[in-house]
C-alpha cells in the first residue's frame, strides 16, 4: 500500500470550501500577501458599518457549521485504495442578509480528514489506518494547499437570486491564489435572529488548477469531480462590537 500513498495525498487538495453545480468562469492569480492576512480584519469593518446604520447583520455560528468534500477513487484498480472525506468545522465570517452579502473564510490548518461519523454518513465503504490519514493530512496542508503562504479559503457572496427551488448563491471563491466566480444553488431557512444557507452539489479539482492524480496509465486514479455538501448557520449580532472576536 506505500506506492499508493500519493493517492492519498494529492486527492484531498481542492478541497475547501464553496464551489458550485455550474462551472467556474474566470482563473486569476493573485499576490500570495493578499491571503495571507487575517481577513477579518479588513473584511469586518463594512459589517460593522452596516450594523452601526441599524441593518441585519449575521455573524457565522461557526460552532454549528459545516462544509465537507468526499473524494472518490477511480481508474481500474481503484479498489486498491481509499475513498476520502474532508471537512471544516471552523468556518467563520459575515452574513448582510437584506444585501444579499457574505463574507467568509476557512482557516486551512483547521481542516478534518476521515472523521468516522462523516465517513459513515458519505457511505465510504473502506476505513484508512490513523497513519494514512496523519500522512494524507500533512501532505494536503504542506504541499498542495500550502497553508504557511495561503491559510485560508475566502468566500465573498456578491449577490443571491431567487429560484423556483430555493436560491442561487453568486460567488467568489478564492483559494491557493486562484480566484474563480461561481453560481451555487442552496436552500435558505430563517426565523427569529437565526439563519441557516445549506445545499449539496458536485465541482472539478481541475477548476483550481489542481491536476487529478493518476498513475499507472489511469489504472490507478483520483476522480476528478468531488461531491461538497454544506450547512452555514448564522445569527444577528445585536452590536456592531458582536461581529468581533
Amino acid at each position: 500500500m506505500t506506492v499508493l500513498r500519493p493517492v492519498r495525498l494529492v486527492v484531498l487538495l481542492a478541497l475547501v470550501v464553496a464551489g458550485c453545480a455550474q462551472q467556474g468562469r474566470e482563473t486569476v492569480r493573485e499576490p500570495s500577501s493578499a491571503t495571507a492576512l487575517a481577513p477579518q480584519m479588513s473584511l469586518r469593518k463594512a459589517y460593522e458599518e452596516a450594523a452601526a446604520r441599524g441593518r441585519p447583520v449575521h455573524r457565522v455560528d461557526t460552532a454549528q457549521s459545516l462544509v465537507v468534500i468526499t473524494v472518490r477513487r477511480g481508474g481500474s484498480l481503484g479498489h486498491l485504495g481509499h475513498d476520502h472525506v474532508v471537512a471544516s468545522h471552523a468556518v467563520q465570517g459575515w452574513v448582510a442578509p437584506e444585501a444579499g452579502r457574505a463574507d467568509l473564510f476557512v482557516p486551512l490548518a483547521e481542516l478534518a480528514v476521515d472523521e468516522p461519523v462523516l465517513r459513515a454518513e458519505a457511505g465510504l465503504d473502506t476505513q484508512p489506518s490513523a497513519s494514512d490519514i496523519a500522512g494524507t493530512r500533512t501532505n494536503m496542508l504542506d504541499k498542495v494547499l500550502d497553508t504557511q503562504a495561503f491559510p485560508y479559503a475566502l468566500i465573498h457572496v456578491a449577490s443571491v437570486d431567487r429560484t423556483a427551488s430555493g436560491v442561487r448563491l453568486n460567488v467568489t471563491l478564492t483559494l491557493r491564489g486562484v480566484t474563480r466566480t461561481f453560481a451555487v444553488p442552496a436552500l435558505v431557512e430563517a426565523g427569529g435572529d437565526a439563519m441557516e444557507v445549506g445545499g449539496s452539489f458536485e465541482f472539478n479539482q481541475s477548476d483550481f488548477g489542481i491536476v487529478p492524480f493518476s498513475i499507472l496509465g489511469g489504472a490507478v486514479q483520483v476522480q476528478d469531480r468531488l461531491s461538497l455538501r454544506f450547512r452555514i448557520r448564522s445569527r444577528r449580532a445585536a452590536l456592531p462590537g458582536d461581529l468581533a472576536d
